[in-house]
């Protein structure tokens, strides 16, 4: 079977690849040329009701919730099926998502392919039940069983940032649990989606109904999985406005909601630390992807007396990072998503200097690309952690500066946002670094450049970040219910 270029293969209801209601179809825009890639299928609500209620009849009348050996079969299958069309799946992510090259041999592709195995090792090993054993409730000899069952029908709602990442994030562990799943992808990435689709329908014995993948061009129709009374959980990863509108639809059928929202999360460079590697590790990470990522820091705070110090070491760095075509094996700044996202930017750097930040380097579109959705490496300082675009999320790669007058100070600044999903410390001595990271009200903490990125890693945020937990055991139980079963003793 070959991917490339036929994607636009429809959806994915009920084991049935096809086309949407009424045939309908949108274009798909590479971000690097602006050219249209082709189309994709663009379902109504009829078509998300048709795959609402195949994921229905799959989880209440076939046996895929109670045959863990079955589904993890089908899970290494997948990631077999996956790694075999690597290099068009490749192809396919870079011009669609405009996800530099490089990314690609890690989180873009081959790590969340590689992680389903660690999905399908998890539920072969799981204690799906545990013995309490006997007790005497209200003089009753009883013996009790805790049971672990999959939650039922989950609806994935993901963003286009890292679309294989975040599918798989959620279709992994989902099905190994036992759920079965409507996939629902951004209008921005449909490809990457609908490609995945094919190949678990044309290459995989996952059954008819399990997975069921629903393109569109309206991001509104990702409402219908959050208020349909037949879907038992919504997986969400997205904007915090998008995720509480989410939440509040889901709260009228009392379902399970998992969140992963937004971020402005702090790189905190305490007065030991060796200021030139922290700069220039900020300054680099904030231009990965075009800084399209949540838990990017996006606001690095320095002692205050060596900011501008600081200020020349990031310039440095990010000057010497141009962006580039995302297919070239050295390009680390790819373009935007979209004119839209890129006109959202430009509006955080005018705002920028309307409330009196300097605009250190970039803050334009690059001369060199006439065509694509690029923005240069942007560097902000003179303001604090009160301006806009210190405390809202721009994703971009713009780096805000701010000033710390020491640990308690950067402590309370880091934690002043709403935001709450991730953050670095950075300092010589290595307990004191970590007395700092363990005050960050954050999910993750990077100390000294620790990775926290990992399949066995629980992922998630505080405060508006979002609610729950992805990847890792923790990620896992996301998706299943607690029985107890009581008999007497």
């Amino acid at each position: 079977m070959t991917l490339w270029p036929e994607t636009a293969s429809g959806i994915l209801v009920d084991g049935r690849l096809r086309a949407a209601e009424a045939g309908r179809e949108f274009e798909t825009v590479n971000p690097a040329t602006e050219a249209v890639l082709g189309r994709a299928a663009d379902a109504g609500p009829a078509d998300m009701s048709e795959a609402i209620a195949a994921a229905r009849r799959a989880f209440d009348e076939s046996s895929w919730p109670r045959d863990v050996g079955f589904r993890v079969h089908c899970l290494r299958q997948l990631s077999a099926a996956l790694r075999a069309h690597a290099d068009e799946l490749r192809d396919i992510t870079i011009a669609e998502a405009g996800a530099p090259r490089m990314l690609t041999h890690g989180p873009q592709l081959d790590i969340p392919v590689a992680d389903l195995e660690w999905f399908a090792d998890l539920a072969d090993s799981y204690t799906w039940t545990d013995d309490l054993g006997t007790a005497e409730p209200m003089g009753i000899p009883s013996r009790r069983r805790v049971r672990r069952e999959p939650a039922g029908v989950v609806g994935a709602i993901t963003p286009w940032n890292f679309p294989h990442q975040i599918n798989f994030a959620k279709l992994g562990p989902a099905l190994a649990a036992g759920n079965t799943l409507v996939l629902k992808p951004a209008p921005d990435t449909p490809w990457c989606a609908a490609v995945v689709g094919r190949i678990i329908a044309e290459e995989t014995d996952i059954p008819p109904g399990v997975v069921n993948v629903v393109t569109s061009s309206e991001h509104t129709l990702g409402t219908q999985l959050a208020e349909d009374p037949r879907v038992d959980v919504i997986s969400f990863t997205g904007s915090t406005a998008t995720g509480s509108a989410v939440m509040s639809t889901a709260a009228r059928t009392v379902k399970r909601v998992f969140l992963e929202l937004g971020g402005k999360s702090a790189y905190v460079v305490l007065d030991d630390a060796d200021l030139a590697e922290a700069c220039a590790t900020a300054g680099f990470t904030v231009c990965t992807h075009a800084g399209q990522g949540c838990a990017l820091t996006t606001r690095l705070l320095v002692p205050r007396d060596r900011v501008e110090e600081a200020v020349e070491a990031c310039a440095a760095t990010m000057r010497g990072i141009e962006p580039g075509d995302p297919a070239d094996p050295g390009t680390v700044c790819g373009p935007l998503i979209s004119g839209r996202q890129r006109d959202r930017v430009e509006d955080y750097l005018k705002l920028a200097a309307d409330e009196g930040g300097r605009i250190v380097c970039g803050g334009r579109r690059p001369p060199e690309h006439e065509k694509g959705f690029y923005i240069e490496p942007t560097l902000i300082a003179g303001l604090g952690n009160d301006a806009r675009v210190s405390r809202e999320e721009i994703f971009g790669p713009v780096l805000v500066v701010i000033g710390h007058d020491g640990d308690d100070d950067a402590v309370r600044i880091a934690n002043d946002s709403p935001y709450g999903l991730s953050g670095t410390v950075h300092g010589t001595d290595t307990e004191r670094a970590h007395a700092v990271a363990d005050r960050l009200r954050t999910g993750t903490v990077s100390v000294n450049g620790g990775l926290w990125y990992s399949a066995d890693a629980p992922f998630g945020g505080y405060k508006q970040s979002g609610i729950g937990r992805e990847m890792g055991v923790a990620g896992f139980e996301e998706y299943l219910e607690t029985k107890l079963v009581a008999e007497p003793a």
